[in-house]
């Protein structure tokens, strides 16, 4: 299992639609293939601020599956357009005990 994390600074003034479109674009991207489940936190600290988790099944269903497909195109419409800066997307795999 992969872990993709992406901090997500959304430009202000924009809260409100941000949040909603990412509700839309759940959905999209809940049906990909390898996709096993995503989270999207709100810093308490910094209003702008939030942090994205999505489990994959591996980096390739990520990188390619995802990020070449149609579905990808409706992702990036309804949300990169909220980016300043745009997020830097990092994978981590866990360390067993």
């Amino acid at each position: 299992m992969i872990l993709e994390v992406a901090e997500l600074r959304v430009k202000p003034g924009c809260i409100n639609d941000f949040e909603s479109n990412f509700r839309k674009a759940s959905k999209i991207i809940a049906q990909m293939p390898g996709y096993i489940g995503h989270e999207l936190h709100k810093c308490v600290e910094t209003a702008d601020k939030y942090m994205l988790f999505v489990k994959w099944d591996s980096i390739k269903d990520h990188e390619i599956g995802f990020r070449t497909s149609p579905q990808y195109e409706e992702w990036k419409a309804l949300l990169h357009h909220f980016y300043d800066p745009f997020p830097k997307v990092e994978h981590y795999v866990q360390i067993r005990n």
